[in-house]
């Protein structure tokens, strides 16, 4: 029992030690370490293609090795940060951002729903409030009427056909 609670505290630590390695091949890596820095923030910016919700820096996939090359080539060619964003964008579109750019559309996409919830949140106010104002206090016939009835001193209605007959001969 004793070993096996080691056993498993010692997984735990080396998880926790040496963590998410990335799939950054060693031959992928750029010599100097700022433009390499800058490669791997701009990875995990990126969303890899295959994996669709994780980032290339994280990937094994072919494209996103193919993506990590395209980023660390930029980078060495001398292009800044948003040149190379802009880059893979023209490229792959802003689906490939892990975090969207703010535009128009992306408004009109996150804000609709919104917006839907809001005027629908509206209508039920407005009409809740028609509703009360169309109930209003019985007359004082009405008033009559339903006391008669819940007292019990209703006429009961006339039942055509409802007697029986007796066999016809």
């Amino acid at each position: 029992m004793r070993r096996a609670g080691l056993l498993a505290w010692l997984m735990l630590a080396t998880a926790v030690w040496f963590g998410p390695a990335g799939a950054v091949q060693p031959g992928e890596a750029l010599s100097d370490p700022a433009l390499e820095a800058r490669a791997r923030v701009l990875s995990a910016e990126l969303r890899c293609m295959v994996c669709q919700n994780q980032s290339i820096d994280l990937s094994d996939a072919e494209l996103a090795h193919d993506l990590r090359v395209l980023v660390r080539e930029r980078l060495a060619a001398g292009d800044s940060d948003k040149e190379v964003l802009d880059y893979v964008v023209s490229r792959y579109g802003e689906f490939v951002l892990l975090k969207p750019r703010f535009s128009l559309r992306n408004a009109l996409l996150w804000g609709t729903p919104v917006l839907l919830l809001v005027i629908g949140a509206g209508v039920l106010f407005f009409s809740q409030g028609r509703r009360k104002a169309a109930a209003q206090t019985l007359t004082e016939d009405e008033t009559a009427e339903l006391d008669r009835i819940l007292a019990g001193t209703q006429k009961s209605p006339k039942r055509v056909g409802s007697a029986r007959r007796g066999p016809e001969a």
